[in-house]
């Protein structure tokens, strides 16, 4: 079926036909019903459905799309109602908003009106904002995202990977769900740098604390490789193509148990153990530095307030050591510079120490000097013949 007029599809929005299919999303291990996402579909009066294709490019056009989506988020909130009036375990429902309602004046003030008169609980509801909106218009959404959950909505960003500024988006906007878009699935996770590129996502987005969405899933190939890359969340054909609210009631009611699995700790790789690990590691250990001592440099994993000044990510390993000094009992300082110089390290290294560990008394955020131990551990990476270690620091008062 071809295009849609602009009149015809506003008559249907008027005349009720447009309804809302609900997709739902599943934890990826459990199989558990964990959300879904509201999708536009055209009933016409005779039964026949109008996919989005045939109308959504229409009203993207102009302003017209917005009447869609307040449309969709409205009946949304009035289905998360029904639920909590009949007591029905609710799931959080992702509703599409246009990159136009950035300049929508009065946005946020309007997303919070039309909830609390439908009596929706804001907890249960995620904004999702495409990845193509960020265009040219960072610094509005930037502060449009944090608005929407300062107000008590989630947001996510849609179509993740599909654009060109994903990582920018990221990096400068603080979200809570990333939907990783069914294209990076297109080779059904056979080829290997479609799998690569996936497990760097996933990667980053876990250490983000992001919950992440793989959205188009279609085959068991798919879902097991997401499995193993931690992927947190599932929507696609493979468990539940869209249905209509009346579908998802009744999926919502019944809530079917979840799905047998195997093991988490046989079924994750060696890149998932070792994040485990890592998390591991972080609650003794919130300051994590790698570090190579042949090129004096070094790179940060992990930091949680251990001085007033905040500590650089990355750079000179000897910068490092002389800000560490700075933020330390005045006594104690040349003791640090000494312990860590790069000439006393090479020293202990080349006499066979595993590693080199020293007690400072070190400046807290509120004033008071704490005893905080550095240890580095001297480690070897067989493809070079430099010499790296690992510093891990964490308080003993």
């Amino acid at each position: 079926m071809g295009m849609e007029t602009l009149a015809d599809i506003r008559g249907a929005l008027h005349a009720r036909e447009m309804q809302v299919y609900y997709q739902p999303q599943y934890d990826a291990l459990t199989g558990k019903l964990v959300g879904a996402e509201a999708l536009a579909r055209w009933v016409k009066p005779d039964g026949t459905v109008i996919m989005p294709g045939s109308f959504i490019p229409v009203l993207e056009e102009s302003d017209a799309i917005m009447e869609l989506d307040w449309y969709m988020y409205r009946e949304t909130c009035g289905f998360l109602k029904r639920q909590a009036q009949q007591g029905i375990g609710q799931v959080p429902l992702s509703v599409n908003f246009s990159r136009r309602h950035v300049a929508e004046k009065d946005f946020v003030e309007k997303l919070c009106a039309v909830a609390d008169e439908c009596g929706a609980d804001r907890k249960y509801i995620v904004v999702e904002i495409t990845e193509s909106a960020l265009a040219g218009r960072e610094d509005a959404i930037k502060e449009l995202v944090r608005q929407v959950r300062e107000a008590g909505f989630r947001v996510a960003i849609d179509d993740f990977g599909s654009g060109l500024s994903s990582l920018s988006f990221v990096k400068d906007i603080e979200v809570d769900v990333l939907k990783i878009d069914k294209s990076l699935l297109s080779n059904n996770c056979e080829n290997e740098k479609e799998r690569i590129v996936l497990e760097s996502i996933f990667t980053f987005a876990h250490r983000l604390k992001l919950t992440t969405v793989a959205e188009g899933v279609e085959t068991r190939q798919q879902l097991g490789f997401l499995r193993t890359c931690s992927c947190k969340v599932i929507q696609g054909f493979l468990f539940a193509k869209p249905m209509p609210a009346e579908d998802f009631w009744r999926l919502a009611m019944e809530r079917p148990k979840a799905e047998e699995t195997e093991d988490i700790l046989v079924t994750q790789p060696p890149s998932s153990a070792v994040q485990l690990l890592l998390d591991a590691v972080f609650i003794r250990y919130p300051l994590v530095i790698f570090s190579n001592l042949t090129r004096n440099s070094f790179y940060m994993m992990a930091y949680e307030n251990f001085t007033r000044q905040s500590c650089p990510s990355t750079g000179v390993f000897e910068e490092l050591i002389q800000h560490g000094a700075s933020t330390m009992y005045p006594d104690d300082q040349q003791l640090f510079l000494d312990t860590f110089s790069i000439e006393n390290q090479m020293k202990a290294y080349r006499r066979g120490d595993k590693f080199i560990s020293v007690v400072t008394r070190q400046l807290g955020d509120d004033g008071i000097y704490r005893r905080v131990e550095t240890t580095n551990y001297f480690v070897k990476n067989p493809s070079v013949d430099d010499v790296l270690v690992i510093s891990l620091c964490h308080n003993l008062d």
